[in-house]
């Protein structure tokens, strides 16, 4: 039986925003302007570096502008941010992030409790954001949460992701993303949220984002690849969670996920050494193991 995988697959490395957010201790813009160095010269093009979000919700990304201008800005690499709303979008402006973020969930429970607001108020809200994007020549991306389960409304049929990914096409978000923000998905649901969201967008902007929480992340970037989805995103060393989901684990370690795609002969651009080392530096600022079971695995193996 032979598939037709994509030969090659863009990683969309989110440690520095999504997998930083959530961490008790708040961690030196130094540090974080050198993990974002490393990603790069591991290989990483589109690097999630920070979000415009009131300090008082998330003090762990007060530091943006310091971070955003630290960074020495390499050709070809992608430096998105995320903006809840209008303020924190013309707050990014300055620092000329490449891409945008939104988000909204295909959950109306998690969207009350997430941002107080249900999915279709989410969209107008993020509306004028986008446009504003659009305007100003940055791209946007759109982060749709919660795609095949929420902590709780449980499962979440196809048709709420076919719903939020039309609302999103409307509001002018060029590609989004697929997220199993829980980690609960499997293979076959996974699928189906994405064939629910190209029925709004094609297989060149849709992206898969799977959290681990039940050892499903690689199973289930597997099924996104046997569709043809070629855009994932991934956190290096496994970093991060969800705030709004108890027990919910990191996102796919990026280095498990170039090694399943190396090992099946796609190319990602993205040097493994390089890559676990820039996991195994985060972790130590952090006082913690790292949470990518190859790189434990490789950093034995160096002895």
């Amino acid at each position: 039986m032979s598939m037709n995988y994509p030969p090659s697959v863009r990683l969309v490395e989110v440690g520095p925003r999504d997998g930083l957010q959530n961490e008790p201790q708040p961690l030196p813009a130094a540090v974080k302007i050198e993990l974002v160095q490393r990603l790069q010269a591991a290989g990483l093009r589109e690097i999630e570096v920070t979000s415009y979000v009131s300090p008082k919700w998330v003090p762990q990304m007060a530091d943006n502008h310091q971070v955003m201008s630290g960074i020495e800005r390499r050709d070809g690499v992608r430096y998105s941010v995320l903006t809840p709303n209008l303020k924190g979008f013309e707050a990014a402006l300055a620092d000329q992030p490449d891409e945008i973020v939104v988000f909204g969930a295909a959950s109306e429970a998690f969207s009350q409790k997430n941002i107080n607001c249900s999915i279709a108020e989410s969209m107008d809200r993020f509306a004028p954001v986008v446009q504003a994007a659009l305007d100003a020549g940055i791209a946007v991306r759109g982060a749709m949460s919660c795609t095949v389960g929420c902590p709780y409304e449980g499962e979440i049929a196809p048709e709420r992701v076919e719903m939020l990914a039309g609302l999103m096409k409307a509001i002018g978000v060029q590609r989004v993303d697929v997220a199993d923000t829980i980690g609960v998905g499997t293979p076959l649901k996974v699928q189906r949220a994405i064939e629910a969201t190209l029925r709004h967008y094609d297989i060149d902007h849709i992206s898969g984002h799977f959290h681990d929480t039940y050892g499903q992340a690689l199973s289930n970037t597997l099924a996104a690849l046997q569709l043809g989805v070629w855009n994932f995103q991934s956190s290096v060393a496994g970093l991060g969670g969800c705030p709004y989901a108890k027990g919910a684990t990191g996102n796919v370690a990026t280095e498990d996920l170039v090694y399943l795609l190396h090992g099946m002969g796609i190319e990602t651009g993205i040097d493994l050494d390089a890559l676990v080392d820039a996991g195994a530096f985060i972790s130590a600022a952090l006082g913690r193991p790292t949470g990518s079971r190859v790189a434990r695995a490789l950093l034995a193996r160096r002895g």
